[in-house]
């Protein structure tokens, strides 16, 4: 008996959602609260957490067409102009560099240890 009440109160609070919602999740909202009461979670606190999911839902606003449509466009265009920038930069020819290594430091190592060259290189512009 206690069952039975347990689970018409969940699915009572699973009727709140909107129905695109129930349609969606309700099979899987109502196997979910099966097995938490089946392991000890008191009904109403299931009841109580699926009526406040129920508000947020349909308090909730959701993007109509239009406005995805204009999501849409704006992205596709932010695209194509990230990609025009790309071409464009990648058109305008390079300035030559020449570089010259720059001998190091003369160094001893310390006895015992590998001798480490390394080198510098710098930039110079020319033209």
């Amino acid at each position: 008996m206690a069952a039975s009440r347990a689970a018409r109160l969940v699915e009572v609070a699973l009727r709140c959602y909107p129905a695109r919602w129930r349609r969606r999740h309700g099979a899987e909202a109502a196997e979910l609260a099966a097995l938490l009461i089946r392991d000890g979670t008191p009904a109403s606190s299931i009841a109580w957490s699926y009526l406040a999911g129920a508000a947020r839902e349909w308090l909730t606003p959701r993007p109509g067409p239009r406005l995805r449509a204009v999501a849409c466009a704006l992205l596709v265009a932010i695209g194509s102009l990230g990609v025009s920038a790309g071409l464009l930069a990648s058109t305008v020819p390079a300035r030559a560099a020449v570089t010259t290594p720059v001998p190091p430091a003369t160094v001893l190592p310390a006895p015992g240890r590998p001798q480490v060259i390394s080198w510098t290189v710098r930039h110079v512009r020319s033209g």
